[in-house]
C-alpha cells in the first residue's frame, strides 16, 4: 500500500493533483488547516498524521537533520530543491518513492529527489 503524503504549503498544486490521479493519499498543509505553522511544527503534524512530509524548503532540511543528529522520530522528509525537476518528472519520482517504501524504511530519513 502506498505511503500517505502530506504536502508542504510551498509545494505546488499540480504535484498533489498529479499524485492524487495515480491513486495517492495526498494531504495538504492548507487542505489540514496548517499553513500558518512552523517547519518544526508541520514535521510534527505529518509525523502524528503517519505521513510522509514532501518538501521544497531548504529549511525542513536543517530541521530533519538536526532531529536525526538528537535521535527524534519523524516519518521521513522527500525533499527536491524548487529548480531541480519539473512537475511532471518530480510527480513520477514521487510515485515512485511512495509506492515501493513503507514508512518503517524510511522513518527519520531525508530522500532526495530526483532520483535519477
Amino acid at each position: 500500500m502506498p505511503i500517505p503524503v502530506y504536502m508542504d504549503v510551498h509545494v505546488p498544486s499540480a504535484v498533489s493533483e498529479g499524485l492524487r490521479r495515480l491513486g495517492h493519499d495526498v494531504l495538504t498543509a492548507q487542505a489540514d488547516g496548517a499553513d500558518r505553522l512552523t517547519d518544526d511544527a508541520l514535521l510534527d503534524r505529518a509525523t502524528e498524521l503517519g505521513r510522509m512530509l514532501f518538501t521544497q524548503d531548504d529549511d525542513l532540511l536543517r530541521i530533519a537533520a538536526g532531529r536525526q543528529s538528537s535521535g527524534q522520530t519523524f516519518t521521513g522528509v522527500l525533499y527536491a530543491h524548487q529548480l531541480a525537476a519539473g512537475i511532471g518528472p518530480l510527480v513520477n519520482d514521487l510515485d515512485l518513492v511512495l509506492q515501493v517504501c513503507d514508512l518503517r524504511e524510511i522513518a527519520g530519513r531525508v530522500t532526495h529527489l530526483p532520483l535519477r
